[in-house]
């Protein structure tokens, strides 16, 4: 495990608190037992019922309080365990304004983006915060434990946003896989129905092509059976003709 990082809230030098390779840490008497070396580190209680009992919270040694609202940080480096507790040093005006002036050259060192979201200024603001509480907190502990209801209570709306968020964006990203599996039936759908438009154009095409040749045909055959029927007529009345005059000689030879 690595070191943590250099953070704005001010931390007292960290202290060794066991080693894995021996029983007890180096500078320890010879009967004190490992667990002497690390009085300077207690387990810190838990922050609710400190919020409930300021106070009970004000009775208590700053450094546990402190411990117990921002607890100490602890990693292991070369087989080593260490712990590092929050400052209990009060801070005076100079050391407000050099906070801020971090504050400023860190927020430009990271980029940090001066608006909309961003991570890296959320957490450099947030360990500013938790400097402020500690400051406050050793000047007036009521104080220091409501700034940290404060802060916990803009966490815990923030945490509520970034879930609701997530879920947002989950459920955006569902419905845009729904509407892109939508649109691929949709586009076969179209294919399909294109595809069958084609084949009734072809139908009708070739409908019409049979009806133009039914129509031609039968005009021709209308035509064939006007010009034998007026042939019939013009024969009937060269018939009637003749036959007229046939009958208008037979009846002259009778008178």
């Amino acid at each position: 495990m690595i070191p943590p990082p250099d953070s704005l809230l001010r931390y007292d030098p960290p202290v060794l608190v066991s080693r894995r390779t021996e029983k007890r840490c180096p500078g320890a008497g010879p009967g004190r037992p490992p667990a002497a070396s690390a009085s300077r580190a207690p387990q810190p209680p838990q922050a609710g019922p400190l919020r409930g009992t300021p106070g009970a919270a004000a009775a208590q040694q700053p450094q546990e309080l402190l411990n117990a609202i921002l607890p100490p940080r602890e990693w292991e480096e070369e087989q080593q365990r260490w712990v590092q507790e929050v400052s209990s040093a009060p801070s005076t005006r100079l050391d407000v304004i050099h906070l801020q002036e971090q504050l400023d050259r860190r927020l430009r060192q990271r980029q940090a983006r001066e608006t909309g979201l961003c991570p890296v200024r959320r957490e450099l603001y947030g360990q500013c915060f938790d400097e402020l509480i500690r400051e406050t907190t050793i000047n007036c502990a009521e104080r220091g434990l409501l700034l940290l209801r404060v802060r916990d209570e803009i966490q815990m709306t923030i945490a509520a946003y970034q879930t609701l968020y997530e879920s947002s964006v989950a459920f955006g990203m569902r419905k845009a896989l729904q509407a892109e599996q939508g649109k691929s039936d949709m586009e076969k759908r179209i294919a399909e129905l294109e595809e069958e438009k084609r084949e009734l154009e072809r139908q009708v095409s070739e409908q019409k092509a049979t009806c133009e040749a039914i129509e031609k045909r039968e005009r021709e055959r209308q035509q064939i059976d006007e010009k034998k029927h007026a042939e019939e007529v013009q024969f009937l009345k060269q018939m009637n003709q003749r036959l007229k005059a046939q009958l208008e000689s037979i009846i002259a030879r009778n008178k």
